[in-house]
């Protein structure tokens, strides 16, 4: 069988890392199977069409390394795969369904359908479509659309018995048809397609063998499966996806700002880190290896190893993957990708960008921390003397007060700033004063930065600050310690 898979979202706004992670696993069935992976652009609701999200997801896709086979922007032999120029498609198939019974006109008019509603749900019941239309002669229908009255087509549901069929990760499926199906629109009175009707008629049409999807869908497949055995069609396999959650009991979320892959770009993540781990979050290779490139996936990838309980995506665990990826970066991507990080706090700065990548590559997690982490290059931050205590270093207040005042005659003596003079001129001084390394430097570093943590240690500071802030700082230092 020439496996064909296809991603199917819909242009209304950002991609949601479900999405993304949905796409990622139809791409590499499709390529571990040396079949074809399908974009198609789902665009039948027009009020929710959002201006420039098409443009988004060939962006995201493209960024992630998942590039389609046939698209809209590559074509195909299926085309065109969006769905609003695709409109007269649809129509031919819904009426040969209402030609077989499977479906029929409906002239109900939306306050006609409310108050109906209103109706049975004020008498405690719930609410379905009651068949009004079904049993129009030919003769009606055609007088009523001569007469101009809107219509739409109906599926003919069925209200007995029950639909099975087997899914990949959930297995075999049942549920009783009454509660499953509905008389669903087909065919809207603007002439589009729902959803759920463009949707089976393009997978056939595109010889789409595996739908990947969320497990959302496992209960209105029934209706897909209704559709393609009355149009006399091959049911395609079904692989249902878990959901992919913030933890056991929520969902990623639009308001909490983790639910689009564009959230963590802007959060300064890696998309290869992004992309790794998302494979993770509903998916395990059968071993205790976590880090993959995209090749890799593809190499791995096994359908049957899909969990059926909800991914959890855990934005630490990410981190740290992040962090892993950030390590092992080219020094010169790295600093390409943190200069604009560093811009935030340090633009308009004379600072070796250079230098400082090549200190904060390793304690880099997520880009988006890198302005905190140096702000106090920037402008030293007010801090308590009680900072210059270190255990360890033999350091206290007192012994800064000492040292301090010493230091500032060797720095100022330092003709050609850089870090190995700097290094070699304190160095010299404290094998002169008889003192330990650590009674000077650590008080010299914490007066220069006003941090008890800082990338790199009190020469590679004074040597980015520059003399004149190194200076000035350390007079600062003085004044406050009294």
């Amino acid at each position: 069988m020439n496996v064909r898979t296809r991603f199917a979202p819909s242009p209304t706004g950002f991609m949601h890392l479900g999405g993304v992670r949905t796409a990622l696993y139809a791409y590499l069935f499709a390529r571990q199977n040396n079949g074809q992976f399908i974009l198609r652009i789902e665009d039948t609701d027009q009020e929710r069409f959002v201006e420039g999200a098409t443009e988004v997801i060939y962006d995201t896709l493209r960024a992630c390394g998942l590039n389609w086979d046939e698209g809209p922007d590559v074509g195909g032999p299926c085309g065109p795969y969006i769905q609003s120029e695709r409109k007269s498609t649809y129509l031919p198939y819904a009426e040969q369904l209402v030609q077989s019974g499977h479906a029929y006109y409906c002239f109900c008019s939306k306050e006609e359908i409310d108050a109906r509603r209103a109706a049975v749900e004020a008498a405690g019941g719930t609410w379905k479509y009651d068949k009004h239309c079904l049993h129009l002669s030919p003769e009606e229908v055609a007088a009523k659309k001569a007469a101009g009255i809107p219509w739409t087509i109906r599926m003919n549901a069925p209200t007995e018995g029950e639909t099975s069929y087997s899914d990949v990760v959930f297995g075999d499926m049942t549920f009783r048809n009454a509660e499953s199906m509905d008389d669903m629109v087909l065919i809207k009175q603007d002439g589009m397609p729902t959803y759920n009707f463009a949707n089976v008629i393009d997978d056939h049409l595109m010889g789409i063998t595996h739908v990947m999807r969320g497990m959302e869908y496992l209960s209105s497949t029934p209706r897909y499966n209704y559709l393609y055995t009355a149009l006399g069609w091959e049911i395609p396999t079904y692989i249902h996806l878990p959901t992919v959650m913030r933890d056991a009991t929520h969902k990623l979320s639009k308001r909490d700002g983790d639910a689009y892959y564009s959230d963590y770009i802007e959060k300064g993540f890696l998309t290869e880190a992004l992309v790794n781990y998302l494979a993770l979050v509903g998916w395990n290779p059968g071993t205790d290896r976590e880090f993959f490139t995209l090749p890799e996936l593809v190499e791995a990838f096994d359908i049957h190893r899909i969990n059926n309980s909800p991914g959890i995506f855990d934005v630490n665990k990410l981190e740290w993957m992040n962090s892993q990826y950030v390590a092992k970066m080219d020094p010169e991507k790295y600093l390409e990708t943190a200069a604009p990080w560093f811009d935030q706090v340090l633009s308009g700065k004379n600072m070796d960008y250079r230098r400082l990548a090549e200190l904060m590559q390793s304690r880099t997690d997520i880009f988006s921390r890198i302005p905190e982490k140096i702000a106090f290059l920037a402008e030293m931050p007010d801090y308590d003397t009680a900072i210059f205590f270190n255990k360890k270093q033999k350091s206290d207040e007192a012994v800064a007060k000492e040292v301090l005042p010493l230091l500032l005659p060797v720095l100022e003596g330092i003709s050609d700033w850089t870090e190995q003079s700097i290094h070699d001129a304190v160095m010299e001084k404290i094998q002169e004063w008889g003192r330990k390394n650590g009674t000077v430097l650590w008080p010299m570093r914490i007066a220069i930065s006003g941090q008890e943590s800082t990338p790199g240690g009190a020469f590679e500071i004074a040597y980015l600050l520059g003399k004149e802030e190194t200076l000035r700082r350390l007079q600062a230092s003085i004044a406050k310690l009294g």
